[in-house]
């Protein structure tokens, strides 16, 4: 939990599209626990742990939740501006999400951990899961990145 100080845990997590340069599609993971996240959709990633930076974290729980190596694009930025929360999203008063854009490299995400089903969302689909309320803004800073099919 956050103290009087405004210091929330950080929390690492993955736009996971299907390229880096050119994406056409974001992956959406649903969550199965904690019971009030539960049925949740949500970027995959998870807690930075003590000792660990950013993105040693990321890919450690891409792994753990996914089993799927990853490469890491650009941050996804977000309005925090204080110390290590810098560049980060809110989740509550409790974490701040630092998120970046990534691929599998290395297999095909399965939900192991944290999460029952996974969905590749294209741009007009990326709004048709019930994504967790703070995960909402990075959604929004990502889909306009998400390039529409030509037809």
């Amino acid at each position: 939990m956050s103290d009087l100080h405004g210091v929330r845990r950080l929390v690492v997590g993955a736009a996971l599209v299907d390229d880096l340069a050119a994406p056409t599609r974001l992956l959406a993971a649903r969550r199965t626990e904690p019971s009030r996240l539960a049925g949740g959709w949500e970027l995959p990633g998870g807690k930075v742990e003590a000792g660990e930076d950013c993105i040693t974290a990321l890919h450690r729980e891409i792994l753990e939740e996914l089993g799927v190596r990853i490469e890491l694009g650009d941050p996804i930025t977000g309005p925090l501006t204080d110390g290590d929360q810098a560049g980060a999203w809110p989740l509550g008063d409790a974490y701040a999400l630092h998120a970046w854009w990534a691929t599998p490299t290395d297999g095909e995400p399965r939900p192991l951990e944290d999460h029952d089903e996974l969905r590749w969302l294209s741009r007009a689909a990326v709004y048709d899961v019930a994504w967790l309320r703070d995960d909402l803004p990075v959604v929004r800073a990502i889909e306009p990145r998400l390039i529409l099919p030509q037809r």
